[in-house]
């Protein structure tokens, strides 16, 4: 992560931080305020639960294909205008590949045979029934929805401290350390893809199930792009963990799953099928 400060954005953001006493969140702090953030997750159960909770199950190895993961990444980029950053330290992404090593630590030992180390698995935010995030945000920038539990950005309210960046245990947020704009790609007549919002220096954002998809009864942008591709048919599949009847649910019963960093108490709502 780059040494830049959130709070250098401009001089609003700036006098918020030293008014409250809060200085942009530094990689000294990211272990703090996991370890708090996921403890406060787990012990909490006050809460009332979601009236519906939209989850994501992932076949790995459908999604080994290429074809099928550039798929899914470039129709969330044109869904939701997201820059192509060359810099990798300002690099911003909602859905992208990962190696197996680097998704989960947890299950891989010295024998683990490379191949297996270095597959691709695509990641995005794991949409936690308990997340840690939420808790730490000093604006209520970053909240749950009860109706659906789709962790969401109000990218108005978000000041740039990246709290929530040092919370979430599987570097799920980006933050705009510049302009976005300039970055996302348009069409030949020099238009967004997407009328979704395109964001501004000094915010965080990332993947929110397609949101605005689903308000217009639409699944999730990388779900229909992938099942469009050859032999991506099932490669993402979208529903209502809740449901006891939806695709979801009958694949966790019948398929043997795995979800990110479970000893956290996070309750991911991304399953893997292994």
């Amino acid at each position: 992560m780059s040494n830049r400060k959130g709070s250098d954005v401009n001089p609003s953001r700036r006098r918020f931080l030293k008014e409250a006493g809060a200085a942009a969140v530094g990689l000294s702090w990211g272990l703090p305020v996991l370890s708090a953030g996921c403890r406060a997750a787990a012990q909490e159960s006050s809460a009332a639960p979601s009236l519906k909770q939209w989850a994501m199950v992932v076949d790995m190895k459908k999604c080994e294909r290429e074809a099928v993961r550039r798929a899914a990444v470039e129709a969330c980029d044109r869904a939701h205008n997201i820059p192509h950053i060359p810099d990798p330290a300002d690099e911003v992404k909602w859905v992208w590949a990962a190696e197996y090593e680097q998704a989960f630590p947890e299950d891989v030992h010295e024998r683990t045979p490379e191949s297996q180390r270095r597959a691709p698995v695509l990641v995005m935010c794991n949409h936690c029934t308990n997340p840690p995030c939420v808790k730490v945000c000093p604006t209520q920038a970053t909240w749950k929805r009860a109706s659906d539990g789709i962790v969401m950005i109000d990218m108005h309210r978000c000041i740039g401290c990246r709290y929530c960046m040092a919370a979430c245990p599987f570097g799920a947020r980006s933050f705009n350390w510049r302009d976005p704009r300039p970055y996302v790609e348009t069409d030949a007549d020099g238009k967004y893809y997407s009328d979704y919002p395109t964001r501004t220096r000094g915010v965080v954002e990332k993947c929110d199930f397609c949101a605005e998809r689903l308000r217009d009864g639409l699944p999730p942008a990388c779900v229909e792009a992938a099942s469009a591709v050859e032999g991506g048919a099932g490669a993402l599949t979208f529903g209502d963990v809740t449901d006891p009847n939806s695709d979801v649910s009958r694949l966790l019963r019948e398929r043997e799953t795995i979800v990110r960093r479970p000893e956290l108490g996070t309750g991911p709502n991304v399953y893997y099928i292994v």
